[in-house]
């Protein structure tokens, strides 16, 4: 096997993928805000969305193309000409830009879903990869449902690819059926078939249905792979992508193993922008979870305790601080002032325009006199709760509840609209199902929750309840956080916000996450 690069590209797809996540919508600013997150990150690519999908996925590729600087800024298109045009002026103010265009190649696709043969496939990858390289100097090709494509017929497509100028090959597991022995001898054959494949860098994009994305791009990598598609927290459609903090530290901590292997990731930024990106989505991150997890340096049996006191290495393979855990954490009180405050909110990667910070200090204010301490998941919640809020839209300004065994659960909310007062009162089978139904009364929009998760945000009794709920609205399906040491408040704010998102979108003219039915990628 001809000798690869020794530096392992990260391709972040957060942005595009990361984003199909049912359920997972970001605004302009939202996806802007993590683009940069990225960017200190250090990740080599950010593939910023696929403009062709909607006026607002074009507007946002464009934004982040001409702000953000440091990772080369790549745009998705399919092997259609309008994609491939419009993919190239969304990425056209980027420093260094890249346009990534795909085309499914596996029998199963060619038959049910293109309809095409063999040699139209070929064609159409050609003149696709040819057009777009008029556009752009660096183009990447990925053959989607590769691991499913007869090898003969992989190898001749992508062979086809780099002969028409496509400088990076990615190879992806559309579906996440490949397994790890399977995947890197899928990458071995390529490497000893394709005859210009030093030509154009090899990549990987691993889904993750069996729980294999991470393992299959070590596969990859082990196979001559230099450059792998990831998402922060694992994000993406269905059961998620490979994990960018996962390949990362896998990568670093196993130097045994690769250590002639590098990637140019900052690992000290892992965790904030983990937290940042699952803020900003709304979506929870599990405490088992790898790296970036809740429980990740959490050790609690005695024995591992045990051992963690005479040496550390004996149960933890990394160190906290090395994702930029560092111990440190500033406890703030109801006594502490705005600079500590804002200092704070600085050092979380969080950036508060002056109303925004005014108004989340007297929030912080507010906590600060109903608990004793106020940690920093503390500060992150209220930070996000006052980015979402947006003029024009419904705010919750009173919420009472009354309930009990022998009671009929009943809920009195005062909402505002800009300067309208709405108050209303209902029933429901509990507390916080009479608080939505209220709502819904008030706003008039009805809603289904899909998913209603309840955690604790920091320790102790009277720790901040985060609630996530899922909610589909019409054809709408969005996903909200809220905390708040009442639970049923933090209920209340988060089926409030997806209303407030749904009505936002429609206003504005942008479809829902379901209802866009944006053109699927490998």
């Amino acid at each position: 096997m001809a000798k690869a690069k020794e530096r392992v590209s990260i391709f972040d797809t957060t942005l595009r993928d990361g984003e199909q996540s049912p359920g997972c919508s970001l605004n302009r600013r939202e996806k802007l805000e993590i683009a940069h997150l990225l960017a200190k990150l250090k990740v080599d690519v950010i593939e910023a969305g696929f403009p062709i999908a909607s006026p607002d996925d074009f507007e946002a590729v464009k934004l982040i193309a001409e702000s953000v600087k440091g990772p080369r800024i790549c745009g998705l298109a399919r092997c259609l000409e309008k994609d491939i045009v419009r993919a190239a002026d969304a990425v056209a103010g980027a420093d260094k830009s890249r346009i990534h265009v795909f085309l499914a190649t596996s029998a199963i696709h060619r038959r049910y879903k293109l309809r095409k043969a063999e040699s139209e496939i070929v064609k159409q990858a050609v003149a696709s990869v040819k057009l777009a390289r008029k556009h752009c100097d660096d183009i990447e090709f990925s053959p989607e449902d590769a691991s499913r494509t007869e090898l003969p017929f992989l190898a001749q497509v992508v062979e086809a690819a780099i002969s028409a100028g496509a400088t990076t090959i990615n190879i992806p597991d559309t579906v996440g059926y490949a397994i790890p022995s399977r995947f890197g001898e899928l990458i071995e054959y390529l490497f000893e078939h394709v005859k210009n494949i030093n030509d154009a860098t090899i990549s990987v994009h691993c889904h993750n249905d069996l729980g294999l994305a991470v393992a299959n791009s070590l596969a990859a990598v082990e196979n001559g792979a230099r450059a792998v598609e990831c998402t922060i927290n694992g994000l993406g459609e269905r059961a998620g992508n490979c994990a960018l903090e996962e390949i990362v530290m896998a990568l670093r901590t196993r130097a045994d193993l690769y250590g002639h292997l590098k990637t140019g990731v900052r690992t000290q930024h892992l965790h904030n922008t983990s937290r940042t990106v699952s803020r900003l989505t709304g979506m929870s991150v599990q405490r088992n979870k790898a790296i970036v997890g809740a429980n990740a340096f959490a050790h609690e049996a005695g024995i591992h305790q045990d051992g963690m006191l005479k040496e550390r290495t004996t149960y933890e393979i990394m160190r906290p601080e090395d994702i930029g855990i560092d111990g440190s954490e500033l406890v703030l009180g109801k006594h502490s002032g705005r600079h500590a405050f804002r200092h704070q909110l600085q050092g979380l990667g969080i950036k508060l325009s002056s109303s925004e910070l005014d108004d989340a200090y007297v929030r912080f204010i507010a906590l600060a006199d109903k608990k004793k301490v106020v940690y920093d998941d503390d500060l992150i919640s209220i930070a996000r709760e006052e980015m979402e809020e947006t003029p024009g839209v419904f705010m919750l300004d009173y919420l009472h509840v009354v309930t009990g065994t022998d009671t009929v659960p009943t809920a009195t909310v005062r909402l505002k609209k800009g300067k309208e007062t709405l108050q209303d009162a209902g029933c429901g089978d509990g507390p916080v199902d009479a608080a939505l139904k209220t709502i819904e009364r008030i706003t008039g929009v009805r809603g289904r929750l899909i998913d209603f998760n309840l955690q604790a945000v920091t320790v102790g009794k009277d720790a901040m309840g985060e609630v996530t709920v899922r909610v589909s609205i019409g054809s709408d399906i969005v996903s909200a956080k809220s905390a708040s040491t009442d639970i049923v408040e933090a209920s209340a704010r988060a089926y409030l916000s997806c209303i407030n998102r749904v009505l936002r979108d429609r206003a504005s003219g942008k479809k829902g996450k379901s209802s866009a039915r944006k053109p699927r990628a490998a």
